[in-house]
């Protein structure tokens, strides 16, 4: 069989056969002696390759559930599949009909939607346990409202650097408990109380009277409950003044952070 292919892009008129079948008819022609030109399907000299291009897309596998709504159903998990699950059967899907654009396509919608809706169950839930404590707070009796009324709650970065402060000051005291007291420490502590306050009062005076309150308070209370502690329970380093100091940065900490 003789078959001519132009370089330019002048195009052959010829039907196409699958190449098993252009082989066994030429096999027949040539053994009754009526060997020929086997026709060809309307085609250019780019699109000629071994094989066919157009026998590829046939052996790719579709996505079965493509038209089923539930996205669950349609990726093959239960509604109370974890993240891990639903992640891995998306995964699964892609890799096994990758070549099938409109398969991925749906594999790709329904995980989307999976992931919206955990989207907005997580945001409800939000705004339902905000709406519930400020049911909470407004059912509560008068002194409670009062006192609440001089506490705010700061983003978690602040409270987060504030306690590293504090607990450095801590840190610091119980390792030169040994050499010397903890009074450097908790005039530091003092400072950075009244430097936070002063951010939100506004007012130095103000800020400075709170700040040595909650110090008098705290030490306070530490020089009444530390005493109840058991000896044992402690390190033999560990002085009154010491313990006592610690209690003054806990005071301290909750003072500059959560009044307002």
């Amino acid at each position: 069989m003789a078959t001519i292919l132009s370089s330019s892009s002048t195009c052959l008129s010829r039907p196409v056969l699958p190449p098993r079948r252009v082989f066994l008819r030429s096999l027949k022609e040539v053994r009754r002696g009526t060997f020929g030109v086997v026709p060809m399907r309307v085609c250019c000299s780019a699109d000629v390759s071994i094989g066919g291009s157009g026998f590829v897309h046939e052996n790719v596998p579709k996505f079965p559930r493509m038209r089923v709504w539930d996205p669950y159903k349609r990726l093959g998990v239960s509604l109370d599949a974890s993240e891990e699950e639903i992640r891995g059967a998306r995964n699964f899907l892609l890799e096994q009909y990758a070549g099938h654009e409109q398969s991925v396509e749906s594999v790709e919608a329904a995980y989307e939607k999976i992931l919206m809706k955990s989207f907005r169950e997580r945001k409800k839930s939000k705004i339902n346990l905000k709406s519930k404590l400020k049911k909470k707070v407004e059912e509560s009796p008068t002194w409670v409202k009062t006192l609440l009324s001089f506490v705010e709650l700061p983003p978690i970065d602040v409270i987060l650097r504030r306690l590293f402060l504090f607990v450095f000051m801590g840190v610091w005291s119980v390792l030169n408990s040994a050499e010397t007291g903890p009074a450097f420490q908790v005039a530091l502590s003092l400072g950075s109380c009244i430097y936070f306050l002063n951010e939100k009062m506004k007012s130095l005076a103000r800020s400075s009277i709170t700040g040595f309150v909650t110090l008098v308070l705290g030490w306070v209370l530490g020089s009444i409950f530390v005493p109840l502690i058991p000896i044992a329970l402690l390190p033999p380093t560990w002085s009154l003044e010491l313990l006592t100091s610690l209690v003054c940065f806990v005071f301290l900490f909750l003072a500059c952070t959560f009044l307002k």
